[in-house]
């Protein structure tokens, strides 16, 4: 290594810029000192980082590396420094004059991130036929028999969805299709919101009613004026989520109160996967069913296999169909990206969408509430930093074209709906958001679905991508994966999923267009020819500025380490039979806490937890399996939250500088 490092050192110091002659000699006096003290050469600070992982030295070299001219670590740390000051922060260093009357700015920290990387495999992946979905129906309202005079009559159709959003936007969409019939009132339910304005609405008549399950519960406890004679149809909307989230209580104690007023009506599940407890509620509340489904062939050949396996005793409820329907206009995409790279590699493909290009409206998907706070936070004060300066009373984002905004369960209700209001009604921007956006919504115009953490299964993928190519349109979605994560491809193939792959470097190239990330000053040439090593000294330099940001404080480092838990937290519950392509061992420590800001890796990250284990060792491991899906079955929980819960954690608000607050982590 020493003999490495001092090669490196000396093609540095050697090193002119092609064509350089005498006139450029003047211009860079350190190349003449240079070659005299060429035999001793002397290693500075900043010109070797140390290699610390979890708990082992540094993998050995790859074979198989890209093919890329050699990074010259000590340039690269020299053209990036006061780069970095000025895209994120105005707060300048002063410059030091030397004695020759040259001009050095002081040492600042950069990155290493082309170095130690895992090899990025080749995708080997078999070519298999999608299932096309077919929408719309030739049916009309005037077929329903819906009697002209309806406005005290109660509720004739009562709608269950899981989530506020979805509550709201169902609520939208009736009020639109009910225009032509004022005298049909439609009305909403839903947790956060003031129980005696609802308690008055309910009052007034309201015959499509649509809402939560828990807030629906509270109210037949509660209020008295409800009522479920002349319900005709009951629709459980994403029916296997609201048992998943542990709502069956709550749909059991709906059934029994609808069932002791009205026996006759007509009962519509609707579930995009069909597991035991779909099942189970549909043995309760469905009579002589009738399955329809977007393949026939798949939907008949799944209800076999479930009824043979709940004969035999042998169901789970993991279990999932051979293959998913997508859009037929939907272009899937996958790319590997070693873990340093990630941030990086996830800001330049967002630069890329809405820099450069028109009209681009994206949702990028994190795997928790505390990964989406960590990120929006982290990009509105660096990629936004360098923009002009808003006018007053105006938010950071709305003076660029990136516009990012963030939706998550530990939101306050009235922000939720803001959020989601202002995303579906703008023609671009970001949206930062976790699986509470996931299931059912529609958000128009959406081009690109960014996955940043893999979904769980491949049916919680698909109602991701879902969110584009809707109706006909046009969409494309990127799965971001590390190469330790590559035989995921594989499984989604295995469910009739094809994704074609696109290169990491393709993605970087990017930042060669935006000049705040330019490393080198070359006098006063106007440009020059951008190539590989030149990619690699602007990613550098926009890492540089993710790190400056985080260690700017110690409240921001304590911040990315929160949410570095909260990743390792969430990754360590993906399920059995992915657990060999996602599994906490594999991870390198110190290259996941590049992808937080963090310069080296955290060494206290379960200091809390240490005493807690211990304790629990010396008990007998009965329920670990009961208390581990319990603990899931929390954090998913609180992201469909209904608002019933006392305990709900709620998101501090920024202070007036915009600085992220300290947030408390969810068991």
């Amino acid at each position: 290594m020493a003999a490495e490092e001092g090669l490196l050192l000396n093609i540095s110091e050697d090193w002119t810029p092609p064509g350089s002659g005498q006139a450029e000699r003047k211009k860079f006096p350190g190349c003449s000192r240079a070659r005299q003290r060429r035999g001793t050469p002397k290693q500075t600070k900043g010109t070797k980082r140390k290699f610390q992982g979890a708990s082992e030295g540094p993998p050995p070299k790859q074979k198989n590396e890209i093919s890329l001219p050699p990074a010259n670590v000590k340039e690269i740390e020299r053209n990036v420094r006061g780069k970095t000051e000025g895209l994120i922060s105005s707060k300048k260093n002063p410059a030091v004059n030397t004695n020759d009357g040259q001009v050095e700015r002081p040492f600042i920290k950069t990155s290493s991130l082309f170095k130690n990387n895992p090899e990025i495999p080749e995708i080997h992946r078999a070519m298999v036929k999608q299932i096309r979905e077919k929408v719309f129906t030739s049916d009309s309202f005037h077929e329903l028999g819906l009697h002209p005079h309806l406005r005290s009559d109660g509720p004739y159709a009562l709608v269950l969805v899981p989530t506020r959003e979805l509550a709201l936007q169902s609520f939208d969409t009736i009020q639109k299709l009910l225009k032509p019939f004022n005298w049909i009132v439609p009305g909403v339910l839903m947790g956060g919101e003031k129980r005696k304005s609802e308690k008055a609405r309910l009052r007034k008549g309201i015959n499509i009613l649509i809402s939560t399950p828990g807030r629906l519960v509270d109210h037949i406890k509660s209020t008295k004026n409800i009522h479920f004679s002349r319900i005709q149809w009951l629709i459980i909307d994403e029916a296997d989520r609201i048992l998943d989230l542990g709502f069956e209580k709550d749909i059991t104690v709906i059934l029994n109160a609808i069932n002791s007023q009205c026996e006759n009506r007509q009962n519509v599940l609707l579930s995009a996967t069909l597991t035991e407890g779909v099942t189970r509620l549909a043995d309760i509340s469905l009579h002589n069913p009738i399955s329809i489904s977007v393949s026939d062939e798949t939907c008949e050949q799944a209800i076999k296999v479930f009824k043979a396996a709940r004969e035999a005793g042998h169901l789970h409820t993991s279990a999932e169909p051979d293959g998913f329907a997508v859009p037929e206009k939907l272009q899937q995409h996958v790319t590997l990206v070693p873990s340093k790279l990630k941030l990086v590699t996830l800001a330049a493909f967002l630069l890329g969408r809405c820099e450069f290009e028109k009209k681009q409206k994206l949702i990028v998907f994190f795997s928790s509430c505390e990964l989406v706070e960590f990120y929006y936070h982290l990009f509105l004060q660096t990629l936004l930093g360098n923009s002009k300066a808003p006018a007053s009373g105006q938010s950071p984002s709305a003076s660029s074209r990136l516009k990012f905004l963030r939706l998550h369960g530990n939101m306050e209700q009235e922000e939720r709906t803001t959020v989601f209001q202002e995303f579906s009604q703008s023609k671009s921007g970001i949206l930062l958001c976790t699986d509470v956006a996931a299931r059912g919504l529609d958000l128009p115009q959406v081009t690109w679905i960014v996955q940043y953490n893999a979904p769980s299964s491949p049916a919680e993928y698909i109602h991701r991508i879902g969110r584009t190519a809707r109706i006909g349109c046009h969409g494309s979605s990127l799965l971001i994966l590390a190469p330790s994560e590559a035989e995921y491809v594989n499984s989604l193939a295995s469910h009739k999923i094809n994704v074609s792959e696109i290169k990491m470097e393709d993605i970087l190239s990017v930042l060669a267009m935006d000049d705040r990330f330019k490393a080198r000053q070359w006098g006063h040439k106007k440009s020059r020819s951008v190539g590989p090593q030149e990619i690699r000294e602007r990613a550098t330099v926009l890492q540089t500025a993710f790190e400056d940001y985080v260690h700017a404080s110690a409240e921001r480092v304590s911040w990315a380490k929160k949410a570095l838990q909260s990743f390792i937290r969430a990754y360590a519950t993906y399920p059995k039979d992915l657990k060999h392509i996602f599994h906490v061992r594999s991870l390198h420590l110190g290259h996941v806490a590049k992808s937080f800001g963090l310069r080296d890796a955290p060494h206290n990250l379960n200091a809390s937890s240490g005493n807690k284990r211990k304790s629990k060792l010396k008990r007998p491991d009965l329920h670990k399996k009961t208390q581990s899906k319990h603990c899931l079955a929390e954090i998913l929980r609180s992201e469909y939250s209904s608002g019933m819960e006392a305990g709900d954690a709620k998101v501090k608000k920024k202070n007036k500088h915009g600085k992220p607050s300290n947030h408390t982590l969810q068991s």
